[in-house]
């Protein structure tokens, strides 16, 4: 790899650490349309942006702990489901076509924008700063809390994403935690969701490591900046955000699907 190739995996990874840090997500959903789009098949794409994933969401859930604004248990409530079922994701992945992982991720993201916006239309009370760490459920293995996790394990291993791009939607759906609360705990269940996803991948012999390695050493300063910003931020501007960066990496997805189907 060349110089200038290093660094701007070095800089994806900074900036979608602070992503990372501001969303709850993995960054996946940007790192594997920018690895396809630099000549990269989807699968080691896929495989590979866990690396920078992991290095992200573990910088981002450090500062989240150390400021006193994450919950371990509550992560771990998510991740106990997630952690297997990347496993099988990660398997599936190897049996889908191109153009099928390409569109089924911009559904992905379809689907999300949909869950954050009915979430919206259903909370009322949910837009306030104040009190969203009181407000939010306690999440340990409950129901609930392992079947989100294992979508969106499921999702991780099958789409290289973190998982948070689903998480963070369903919790403020069907557990009602504020959106904030809701980025910090998924932001910390990512950390062994993505292990999971990314140990099966390296079986497979599907991850490349040295632009991964890269990706992540950006992504730990990334992340930092991201998680300290998120407290300034008020709960709708991080809302519409998230949906509007959503948006564009479905149609980027949609794009990329599009130039993979076989011709004729």
């Amino acid at each position: 790899m060349t110089l200038l190739f290093v660094a701007a995996l070095f800089a994806l990874g900074a900036f979608v650490g602070v992503l990372s840090g501001l969303f709850g997500i993995g960054g996946g959903l940007l790192i594997v349309p920018f690895l396809t789009g630099l000549g990269f098949g989807v699968l080691p794409a896929t495989a590979t942006s866990l690396v920078g994933v992991i290095f992200s969401s573990m910088s981002g859930s450090i500062r989240n702990w150390q400021a006193g604004e994450l919950d371990w248990r509550r992560s771990f409530g998510l991740a106990i489901g997630g952690i297997p079922a990347a496993q099988l994701g990660a398997v599936a992945g190897a049996h889908f076509s191109t153009s099928g992982l390409a569109f089924s991720f911009a559904a992905l993201q379809a689907a999300s924008i949909y869950l954050i916006g009915l979430r919206q239309r259903l909370a009322d009370g949910d837009s306030s700063d104040e009190g969203d760490r009181a407000d939010a459920p306690t999440l340990l293995l409950n129901g609930p809390s392992i079947a989100i996790g294992a979508i969106a394990g499921g999702l991780a291993g099958l789409f290289g994403v973190g998982g948070g791009v689903v998480m963070v939607p369903l919790q403020m759906l069907i557990l009602k935690t504020p959106i904030k609360d809701a980025v910090r705990v998924s932001l910390g269940a990512i950390v062994a969701i993505g292990l999971s996803g990314l140990a099966r991948h390296a079986l497979l012999g599907n991850v490349l490591w040295i632009p991964g390695l890269c990706m992540g050493a950006g992504g730990i300063i990334g992340a930092q900046l991201g998680a300290r910003l998120l407290p300034y931020l008020a709960q709708p501007v991080v809302s519409g955000l998230f949906r509007v960066l959503l948006a564009v990496v479905a149609a980027v997805m949609i794009v990329e699907g599009w130039i993979a189907l076989p011709s004729g």
